[in-house]
């Protein structure tokens, strides 16, 4: 892959290695040997190498190790990613008067636009509304008419008796 290797982060194998062992579900355990045999084999070493190699060095708790060196043109993309975060971020220009009053003006505009929009709709929505209201008026007009001339019919035949 290169022609140098990647220095081998013992802290974070060690964590690795400790969720590996005191891990609260199997899950856990196999999730923590599996990312302790990445590390290992991002150094060019196996896991039981790995293993021998702090197991043989005890060291104290020195906090995160961050001396990698960066990664030269001849790495991968994929191994320059991995440096990424490393990388201090540039701070943001702050953002000046014109342009949060351009923002507004912007925000005020999109609004406008979407209250039209909605209008729009909205009286397409009453439009159809009233056409289904009008539909449903006739045919109950229709229901009425009937039940008045059978109720008027039905009085006619009371009275004739």
């Amino acid at each position: 892959m290169t022609s140098q290797p990647f220095q081998f982060d013992q802290d974070r194998f060690e964590k690795c290695r400790a969720l590996a062992d005191r891990g609260a579900t199997p899950g856990e355990r196999a999730a923590g040997q599996a990312a302790a045999a990445r590390v290992a084999a991002s150094a060019g070493m196996t896991l039981e190498e790995a293993v021998r190699l702090v197991d043989a060095a005890p060291r104290s708790f020195q906090g995160p190790t961050h001396s990698q060196p960066p990664p030269s043109p001849s790495r991968s993309s994929y191994e320059a990613y991995a440096y990424a975060w490393r990388k201090p971020k540039a701070k943001p220009e702050p953002i000046t008067v014109a342009e949060m009053i351009a923002q507004k003006a912007a925000e005020l505009e999109r609004r406008k636009k979407a209250a039209a929009r909605q209008r729009r709709e909205d009286i397409k929505m009453y439009a159809e509304q009233a056409k289904a209201d009008a539909v449903i008026r006739e045919q109950q007009a229709v229901r009425d008419q009937e039940w008045a001339e059978a109720r008027a019919q039905h009085q006619r035949s009371e009275t004739a008796k």
